[in-house]
């Protein structure tokens, strides 16, 4: 019980993964939360299943814990879209897993966190910060997690527990290369659309991450961290 302990919902792929590998290795004991076990997780990390969209899911996974030390809510869910009508299951789908699930487990390690080192992160996006046409649900998504980041950090303030945002722009991951797919697209192509030319990669993410969770950061707090080449300057 001397160990502190992580909680990473989406950590077995993407974003979330090396944010759990990082975190592990800067000594947490890490649980990588996630609906499917994965075939391999990295040292130090061990697999919870939960499905953040389900609040039972989510109140079974918290009662497991004894305390918590940082929250990182990389869970989530993408895609254009569909055509026509409103759609009400992508917009509840894409809801449930970004910005509900967001609140819910961050109301639910609130209490658990400790005073003054406490600390929660949540992986936006750079459409948290700006919009594109074709992702209504998505972009409002994560303009929700921004503004419950905020309204969080002041809520946490008084007890030293900090709340952030990081807004990564295009990351090589499974979720960017299906949108890549739908707009017809590769990375040397996202790469370009930067001005620095060149996207973010996850572990870059995850360096981010480990600073927003180390002592340095601990009068930082409400804040939505671009990392996106310059794209949305």
């Amino acid at each position: 019980m001397s160990e502190r302990i992580a909680l990473v919902t989406g950590g077995t792929q993407g974003i979330g993964r090396a944010c759990a590998a990082r975190l592990a290795a800067e000594g947490f004991a890490v649980i990588a939360a996630a609906r499917n076990p994965p075939d391999t997780l990295p040292d130090g990390v061990r697999h919870a299943r939960c499905d953040v969209a389900d609040a039972a899911s989510v109140a079974a996974l918290f009662a497991t814990l004894p305390r918590l030390d940082a929250l990182v809510l990389a869970a989530g869910a993408a895609g254009a879209d569909p055509e026509g009508s409103p759609d009400e299951d992508h917009w509840r789908r894409i809801m449930g897993s970004n910005l509900d699930g967001a609140w819910r487990c961050a109301a639910h390690a609130l209490p658990l966190l400790p005073e003054r080192t406490g600390r929660i992160v949540a992986i936006a996006s750079v459409l948290g910060l700006r919009a594109v046409p074709d992702q209504v649900a998505y972009t409002a998504a994560k303009h929700g997690v921004i503004g419950l980041v905020r309204a969080l950090a002041l809520k946490a303030a008084p007890r030293g527990v900090t709340v952030n945002a990081l807004c990564p722009g295009w990351v090589d991951t499974a979720m960017a290369r299906a949108r890549w797919a739908e707009l017809g697209m590769d990375a040397a192509a996202a790469a370009s659309g930067t001005p620095t030319g060149r996207i973010t990669t996850a572990d870059q993410v995850a360096d981010a991450l480990a600073w927003l969770i180390s002592p340095a950061a601990a009068n930082t707090t409400g804040q939505a961290i671009a990392m996106d080449g310059g794209a949305s300057l």
